[in-house]
């Protein structure tokens, strides 16, 4: 994904209002380019900072876009999820918005610590789910699926700490005792609840 990024200079004294205005201004200028989250972050010189790739950890999501490319994504692996739903007995919505958060629909997705594919699935974790293939598109999600309902039976149906276990590790979860203090845990968490719950409206 190409990147695009702006800087605008917003006085502290003028309000939040502005900085949204100057939001949409740069996400009109974008559009016929990219359609992809945006981010934003204010630096110590009361310059605005907006992206649509979350390069530095002072970013913070400031705009959802779903994407042409994840709406035709979901439309083609809409059966997979179906199935892999019924036969794990997970929500199909909550399968959609862990694949948007963890790969936004990108098969061939790796992250920076090897988790591949969809459901961005580690090698260890792939292996004890039988994934043989974890760029292969129905053996990903089943695999994933079926490793996010084992954690979900594992913290009784909470979502939260379901999902925080699928990002952190259910170790970690059981050692806090919950979320652990870990913002990109925490990011995720609510990424995914975000997501879920704009599925779920659709």
């Amino acid at each position: 994904m190409k990147k695009i990024s702006v800087n605008h200079v917003i006085p502290s004294k003028r309000s939040e209002l502005t900085a949204f205005f100057v939001g949409v201004i740069f996400i009109f200028m974008g559009c016929s380019l990219v359609h992809a989250d945006i981010y934003r972050f204010k630096d110590e010189n009361g310059v605005w900072h907006f992206t649509n790739i979350q390069s530095d950890k002072r970013y913070k999501l400031y705009i959802r876009s779903y994407t042409k490319k994840s709406l035709q994504y979901i439309k083609q692996y809409d059966g997979i999820i179906k199935q892999a739903s019924r036969r794990f007995k997970v929500d199909p919505n909550l399968i959609k918005a862990v694949i948007k958060a963890e790969s936004d629909f990108d098969h061939q997705a790796i992250s920076r610590k090897g988790a591949q594919g969809l459901m961005q699935l580690m090698p260890q974790t792939a292996d004890e789910m039988e994934v043989d293939n974890p760029f292969n598109p129905e053996e990903n999600i089943l695999g994933g699926t079926r490793y996010l309902s084992i954690l979900l039976e594992r913290f009784e149906n909470n979502k939260q700490m379901a999902l925080a276990a699928y990002n952190a590790g259910p170790e970690a979860v059981e050692e806090h005792k919950g979320i652990p203090p870990y913002q990109e845990t925490k990011t995720f968490v609510n990424r995914v609840l975000d997501y879920y719950k704009n599925y779920q409206s659709h």
